[in-house]
């Protein structure tokens, strides 16, 4: 059942740690992810931070799912023109620093008592194809460092980056070909692109799946993207959720609205995207 392997990245509610798991708890999530507190990255936090946010998800009666870094948001080589985008406070650094941040993130997950850590593969050449031996190598090398620690990569579809679609992200996880890194599949980053995620975008990576983010997005007659509650766009959730079950997905569920309603809050944009969530799996056409 979806229900027992759901949750929501805890900034997407509130800045307060303490107020998104409270959140969190009432909807009766059962974990979180985690990716800034108090408006910084979860890289920058100590320690001492860490432990002490592992110590406030645990005693509400949750669990961390991931370590949701910013890792390879960087370019290939700095002296070409790339894309660029949301790195979460993050510093443009080159990928030397960004494999010093893998290594950080190891800790950090060991700290937070988590074996997943979310990545990226880099910010995209204008031809990307050109440069797909050379995102595979580093990926390659990414996957020994998390093997060798007992972690596993969650590779994200994110159109800003070189794997930004799903045929794409999951040629690079197969190319790798390599248990530690996996698909991170967000159906809504595809339909933000202008992609359908359902069922064509899905078939490219299915057979690569760790974990899967929940946001719905449409492409405006402007021809704009914009993120909406889930149930309000392009993503065909209920097939594709009814999908996933059928096809022997048994990994998590993180809900990541990107939507603030006009006038509101972050909790108030999840708070529509979950009960959209609901609305949708409540539907006598939901395979429970």
């Amino acid at each position: 059942m979806i229900w027992d392997r759901l949750g929501v990245l805890t900034d997407e509610i509130s800045p307060s740690l303490t107020i998104a798991l409270d959140w969190a708890v009432q909807q009766k999530l059962r974990h979180v992810e985690i990716r800034t507190v108090g408006g910084v990255n979860v890289m920058n936090l100590t320690d001492d931070q860490l432990i002490d946010v592992r110590n406030k998800v645990e005693q509400r009666g949750l669990f961390i799912s991931a370590v949701a870094s910013p890792i390879f948001k960087c370019a290939l080589d700095s002296d070409r023109p790339v894309a660029g985008g949301d790195a979460f406070g993050q510093r443009d650094e080159d990928i030397t620093a960004h494999f010093a941040k893998l290594e950080r993130s190891i800790d950090i997950a060991k700290l937070l008592g988590v074996s997943r850590i979310r990545i990226f593969s880099f910010w995209r050449e204008q031809e990307p194809d050109e440069y797909t031996n050379d995102i595979v190598a580093h990926l390659h090398t990414a996957a020994l460092k998390a093997e060798a620690a007992n972690v596993v990569l969650l590779l994200e579809n994110e159109p800003s980056c070189n794997g930004g679609y799903a045929e794409e992200v999951g040629a690079l996880v197969r190319m790798v070909d390599h248990p530690s890194l996996k698909v991170l599949w967000d159906p809504g980053n595809e339909a933000y692109g202008g992609r359908q995620a359902f069922p064509q975008g899905y078939e490219f990576v299915k057979d690569t799946l760790g974990h899967v983010h929940l946001k719905d997005a449409m492409i405006q007659a402007n021809g704009s993207p914009l993120c909406v509650p889930i149930g309000e766009g392009d993503v065909p959730y209920l097939e594709q959720i009814n999908t996933l079950e059928q096809d022997g997905y048994s990994g998590l569920y993180t809900i990541e609205t990107h939507y603030i309603p006009e006038g509101g809050t972050p909790m108030d944009g999840t708070q529509r995207t979950i009960e959209g969530l609901y609305k949708l799996l409540a539907s006598e056409d939901f395979h429970k």
